[in-house]
C-alpha cells in the first residue's frame, strides 16, 4: 500500500513542529510548508526522507497553487491536510490599522482557504477517507480572553469554513474539522506581556498552559480511522475552563 501523504503548514512552528513528529510517527510522509528557511531546515534535518520541505509564502494563492501543483506532481496527491499556520497581531480595539487587520486576516485564514482549495483538487482522486484539520483558537469563543478582535474573526472565519467543506465534501470523503486549544505553549507567548501571560495561564484550571504535543496528538486522532465518522466539528480543548 503506498504511503500517505500529508500537508502541514507552519510546519516548522512549536505546534506544527508537533504535528509533523506526530504525523511522521503514524507513517505519514509530511509535507512541510513554511516561509521559514531555517526552521523548514532544521525539520528535514532532523526527519530525512519522511519529510519534505517547501519554502512558500501561504498568503499568496499563486505560490500555493505552485506549491500543491509540485506536490501532486512527485506524490500523486494528498490525503490529509493541517492548516496550522497562523499568528496573533496584537494591536487593540480601535487602534488597528487597516494593513494589520489584512495581515491577520491573510496569515490565518486566506492560508487556510487556499490551501484548502488546492488540497481538495487533489484530494478528490485518492481513496479512503480524506482528512482536513485546522488549528483554530479558544478566542473565537471565548470572549473573556484577551485576544484581540482581529484575530478572533480570523479564527471564526476558519471555522466557518470549516462547517461549510465538511457538507460539501462530505458523500466524497473528506471529513474536515477544527481543533480550537486555549493557552497552548508556542512561540506566540513572545508577542504578550508577562503579566497578560501569567494571568491567561493561572485562568487554566490546571494552572499550565498545554503542550504541543497534546495538540499533535488530537490532529493525530482525527487523521486517523478513528477519526473518520468525526465531520463538522469544532473541537474545544482548554481543560475544562468555560464549562458553566
Amino acid at each position: 500500500m503506498a504511503q500517505k501523504i500529508a500537508v502541514v503548514t507552519g510546519a516548522s512552528g512549536g505546534i506544527g513542529s508537533a504535528i509533523t513528529a506526530r504525523l511522521i510517527s503514524d507513517g505519514f510522509h509530511v509535507i512541510g510548508l513554511d516561509i521559514n528557511t531555517q526552521g523548514l531546515a532544521k525539520l528535514a534535518e532532523n526527519y530525512g526522507d519522511n519529510l519534505t520541505a517547501i519554502e512558500v509564502d501561504l498568503t499568496e494563492q499563486s505560490d500555493v497553487i505552485k506549491a500543491f501543483e509540485k506536490i501532486t506532481q512527485d506524490f500523486g496527491g494528498v490525503d490529509a491536510l493541517v492548516n496550522n499556520a497562523g499568528n496573533c497581531y496584537m494591536s487593540d480595539f480601535p487602534e488597528i490599522s487597516q494593513e494589520e487587520f489584512l495581515l491577520q486576516m491573510d496569515v490565518n485564514f486566506s492560508s487556510a482557504f487556499y490551501c484548502s482549495q488546492e488540497a481538495v483538487k487533489s484530494m478528490l482522486t485518492r481513496p479512503g477517507i480524506k482528512k482536513i484539520v485546522s488549528i483554530s483558537s479558544n478566542g473565537a469563543y471565548n470572549f473573556d480572553v484577551f485576544d484581540p478582535p482581529h484575530y478572533r474573526a480570523s479564527k471564526a472565519a476558519m471555522d466557518t469554513l470549516t462547517k461549510d467543506l465538511a457538507r460539501r465534501y462530505a458523500k466524497e470523503g473528506i471529513s474536515v474539522n477544527s481543533i480550537a486549544p486555549a493557552m497552548t505553549q508556542s512561540p506566540l507567548f513572545n508577542v504578550l506581556s508577562k503579566e497578560i501571560l501569567d494571568k491567561a495561564i493561572s485562568a487554566m484550571p490546571r494552572g499550565s498552559a498545554m503542550k504541543p504535543s497534546e495538540i499533535a496528538g488530537w490532529v493525530g486522532f482525527l487523521i486517523s480511522p478513528a477519526g473518520d465518522v468525526s465531520s463538522g466539528n469544532i473541537i474545544i480543548l482548554n481543560q475544562g475552563r468555560d464549562v458553566r
